[in-house]
């Protein structure tokens, strides 16, 4: 199997037994966590897990699951840990977990939790100075996505780390974004991807407020949003390639179209009643826009006014 070592002992389920290491370490066992072990175990790899409330980890123990009494030990019992807990505090008392430092030698620490750069820059190195290769990583997707080919992760950090662990990685999501070895490239990523999320939502929301007080169907709404989704994120994807080149000539959506049409939303939603905060911050950027003369460029040149 992936990464297999023979090693003398290591300590499980609160009794010290002679056992091969395991294939890889999951610490924390929320919806994501317990998704990822079910993964690995179908796939074949033993895994040990940790996680705080110990109840969760003895529910889901088997022969190919084995627990592991706290971080540490946890750690030392795989080369390959992924640590997917709620926040930076949480992951932080894992590496402050006595014995934890002679544990990281050698090792390869995936941390795929939401961790801001300013955390991701300290945990790795905080892995690197204990002689361990630190990734940080970004999921992407819901549980109940994982394990798909398009299912993305972004990585960034060790290139090593990333080499030694893809194939383990491509288990869990076959949509494998490796930024290099910037030690927070993915936590901006990351973040530039969930302002973009809810960005999108406010806007989804909106819509939803405009269905309800016209009388049409929400979910009518939101399945509608679903069949769109596919195009606009092609031309999202258009959009960054006119912004990466700096020509703005018209391309694909002159921006005197939505100047007009986001207005006619903000109009609208007074003359409905409801919170218009959103379109009116996106008319406020065109209205600009205009002003300064880029109302006959493509879309994207109301970067220009962001920047």
């Amino acid at each position: 199997m992936l990464f297999r070592e023979h090693h003398s002992y290591f300590l499980c389920s609160n009794q010290q037994e002679e056992n091969e290491m395991s294939d890889v370490t999951v610490i924390g066992l929320g919806q994501m966590g317990t998704r990822l072990v079910e993964l690995l175990r179908n796939s074949g790899r033993s895994v040990t897990v940790w996680n705080r409330n110990s109840a969760k980890a003895a529910a889901i123990a088997s022969d190919a699951v084995s627990v592991a009494p706290n971080p540490a030990a946890a750690i030392a019992a795989s080369p390959v840990t992924l640590i997917i807990l709620s926040d930076d505090e949480a992951v932080r008392s894992v590496f402050d977990h006595s014995d934890i430092g002679e544990a990281l030698a050698q090792k390869i620490i995936i941390n795929l939790g939401t961790t801001g750069p300013d955390q991701a820059r300290a945990f790795y190195d905080r892995v690197a100075d204990r002689g361990g290769n630190y990734l940080d990583g970004a999921i992407q997707a819901a549980p109940s996505q994982m394990g798909e080919p398009s299912t993305p992760i972004i990585l960034s950090g060790s290139t090593e780390a990333f080499e030694r662990a893809e194939t383990l990685l491509r288990i869990l999501a076959g949509n494998l974004i490796y930024l290099g070895h910037s030690k927070d490239a993915s936590a901006f990523m990351d973040l530039a991807t969930l302002s973009y999320v809810y960005g999108a939502y406010a806007g989804f929301l909106h819509g939803v407020r405009i269905s309800e007080v016209t009388g049409i169907d929400p979910g009518l709404f939101g399945k509608l949003v679903e069949s769109i989704s596919p195009s606009f994120g092609a031309f999202f994807a258009h959009q960054s390639g006119v912004i990466k080149s700096g020509d703005f000539a018209i391309s694909e959506s002159p921006m005197r179209i939505s100047i007009a049409a986001v207005d006619r939303i903000a109009k609208t939603s007074a003359a409905l009643g409801i919170n218009g905060e959103v379109p009116e911050l996106v008319n406020g950027w065109l209205v600009e826009a205009e002003r300064q003369g880029f109302a006959d460029e493509e879309l994207a040149a109301i970067i220009k006014v962001l920047r």
